[in-house]
């Protein structure tokens, strides 16, 4: 073969260079996340793996094309104050994170999530929301965060946050909610995984606090309700109090800020210092007191503000351990950790202390219960102490009054005209116990004939009087009819005259 000459082989070498360089950026062209997706890093923006960053640039829309593979999405501090259906006009299956902070934002369209379905973490916080939409949020089955804080939010349909099965942490605080969403909370159906909602700095002035109470202890540890213009009252104090005494981080954390507004006060008052306080004079609540009454079946809850527990058991007041579910005798271990006791005896009543072992450190908890030595649901007849007494002692009044006012009339009217005296000889064999008036049946409708003593008749009841009793001189004027009292006349039975014999 002919020898290559120099220059030749120079032309050659180039050549193959070429292609060498070519192939290198077509195959890092391949490699690359930017490449691939056939657009590099939209204009103002910080590229980095399947991370993008366009924080702070000025940006008044969402820069398009986006890339299908990214992941997190960070538009915070611009000037994006609508973001419609169409922003992202493909499917972005990877994004699992939007940030859009700080933009002013003022209007969510109800379709502007329907292109992220597997979002786990949406931050909407500082913008300008007033009102959160009907399913507003239905399309992110799968979100966990989502950061609401610091708008200017004043309604919020009941139908927000349906379908947020796995939410964890809502924050709603900085905001102009004046109803507090007992919805979100209800039974626990709506959002079952929530473990944090923040409700601070809104304009809240009351609170359903029978039903907050009514709360597991790991969802009070996170709900945040300082900084609201609450009116002062008892039950607030003592829900705050319980709070307390449990160490819950909404209650201990924010001690400061949990205050309350009284008729009075030109300025608020913290709760905690209701107690003993005027007008309120609150009474701070015993913790976990529970009573019942022979028979019954109570069932002692294990309110512990842990999740994640990996086991717990009780002890009673006898010291007797009840670690599994069944236990035995009258107590038993429920599955979700409460405690039943069964047909409840007075030597049942005490301290019972139930002892969790979470994840990271364990908590014990004591309830105290109360076994009234009677049964509450007894026979029909069977009438309280205190009852029968009472209704004794107001019959007493009744029969005494009845006595008093009810007996009958003895006035000279019922009477009628007066029997003729009987004969002397029949005085010794008349009785001076006699009670009964021995009288003949006057005339109705007349008055009773007036009676003069006379000196030589006998007295009442045949007695003979003895001697007389003198007649006074016939007198005329308003006195004339003023009658000498006889003091031998028998009036009763009860006369001290000896009976003659």
């Amino acid at each position: 073969p002919r020898p290559q000459r120099p220059c030749e082989a120079a032309g050659q070498s180039a050549a193959m260079g070429g292609v060498g360089a070519a192939l290198a950026g077509l195959l890092l062209a391949l490699l690359s996340p930017w490449g691939a997706a056939g657009g590099g890093c939209p204009p103002r923006c910080v590229c980095a793996s399947n991370i993008l960053s366009c924080s702070q640039a000025a940006l008044s829309a969402v820069p398009a094309p986006l890339p299908r593979f990214t992941a997190v999405l960070d538009l915070s501090h611009n000037n994006v104050t609508r973001l419609r259906a169409d922003w992202a006009p493909g499917r972005l299956a990877h994004l699992h994170a939007l940030l859009l902070s700080h933009n002013g934002l003022s209007f969510v369209s109800t379709e502007a999530f329907a292109h992220v379905p597997h979002l786990r973490h949406l931050d909407l916080s500082s913008n300008r929301l007033r009102a959160l939409e009907e399913n507003l949020f239905s399309d992110l089955a799968e979100l966990e965060v989502l950061l609401l804080y610091n708008n200017e939010i004043s309604s919020v349909d009941r139908t927000a946050f349906e379908n947020l099965a796995r939410l964890r942490k809502l924050y709603l605080g900085q905001n102009r909610i004046a109803r507090f969403p007992l919805e979100l909370l209800r039974d626990g159906s709506r959002l079952p995984q929530l473990a944090l909602l923040d409700l601070s700095a809104n304009r809240l002035r009351s609170l359903p606090v029978g039903e907050l109470q009514a709360l597991p202890a790991w969802l009070r540890d996170r709900l945040y309700l300082h900084g609201n213009p609450l009116a002062c009252d008892c039950p607030l104090f003592q829900l705050v109090a319980r709070g307390r005494r449990r160490r819950l981080s909404a209650v201990m954390d924010f001690q400061e800020e949990l205050r309350c507004l009284l008729p009075a006060a030109p300025a608020p008052v913290g709760i905690l210092a209701l107690a003993g306080r005027q007008p309120l004079n609150c009474s701070e609540a015993r913790e976990a007191v529970l009573e019942g009454h022979l028979g019954d079946t109570v069932t002692l809850s294990c309110d512990t503000r842990l999740r994640g527990v990996r086991s717990r058991h009780w002890v009673t007041p006898g010291g007797e351990r009840v670690l599994e579910e069944g236990g035995n005798g009258s107590a038993a271990l429920l599955a979700n950790g409460s405690l039943q006791l069964r047909a409840l005896r007075p030597e049942d009543a005490g301290t019972y202390a139930c002892w969790v072992a979470g994840p990271l450190l364990n908590e014990t908890l004591y309830v105290e219960l109360l076994v009234h030595n009677f049964t509450l649901h007894g026979p029909h007849d069977t009438l309280n102490t205190a009852y029968t007494t009472l209704v004794g002692c107001i019959l007493s009044v009744v029969l005494v009054l009845i006595y008093l006012y009810l007996t009958p009339c003895r006035c000279c009217c019922c009477r009628g005209a007066e029997k003729p005296p009987a004969p002397r000889d029949d005085s010794i064999n008349s009785s001076v116990l006699s009670a009964t008036p021995n009288h003949a049946a006057g005339v109705p409708g007349e008055p009773c004939p007036s009676r003069s003593a006379s000196a030589t008749g006998p007295g009442q009841n045949g007695r003979f009087k003895v001697g007389g009793t003198p007649q006074p001189p016939p007198q005329h004027g308003p006195k004339a009819q003023r009658k000498v009292s006889d003091p031998d006349s028998v009036s009763s039975v009860f006369s001290d005259t000896p009976i003659v014999v």
